[in-house]
């Protein structure tokens, strides 16, 4: 039988760091528009991510139309992404309008693969 020698064994943990806001961005390249065969970030579709407190991330995004039938599909793909990014406890996607989207914020390699010529 081992003899303890007063060392104390400490449960087996991990440091978690927030994501910062090129990390979200990379991950968001996961998330796409089902219409078009593009990510959302190179679409152009994000404006703004924010990173605050212990893990807390707001993303501001427009869709391509506002009648857009994939919005909730789309919002919620983005979230359920963010939350599964370690650091990450609360995720949540606002939709903005202003400034509309158009084709000039697609991404040099969003036009790129959609064939538009610069």
């Amino acid at each position: 039988m081992p003899v303890s020698r007063g060392i104390e064994r400490l449960p087996f943990s991990t440091i978690v760091t927030m994501p910062n806001v090129d990390e979200i961005m990379d991950k968001l390249r996961n998330c796409y528009d089902p219409e078009i065969p593009l990510n959302v970030v190179d679409l152009g579709l994000i404006y703004n991510v924010q990173v605050e407190n212990e893990g807390d991330v707001t993303v501001e995004m427009t869709l391509t139309a506002q009648g857009c039938p994939s919005h909730t599909e789309i919002s919620r793909d983005i979230r359920t992404t963010l939350l599964n990014m370690p650091g990450v406890n609360n995720a949540k996607v606002n939709v903005v309008w202003d400034p509309p989207w158009t084709p000039d914020r697609i991404s040099p390699e969003g036009r790129q693969k959609l064939g538009i010529e610069e």
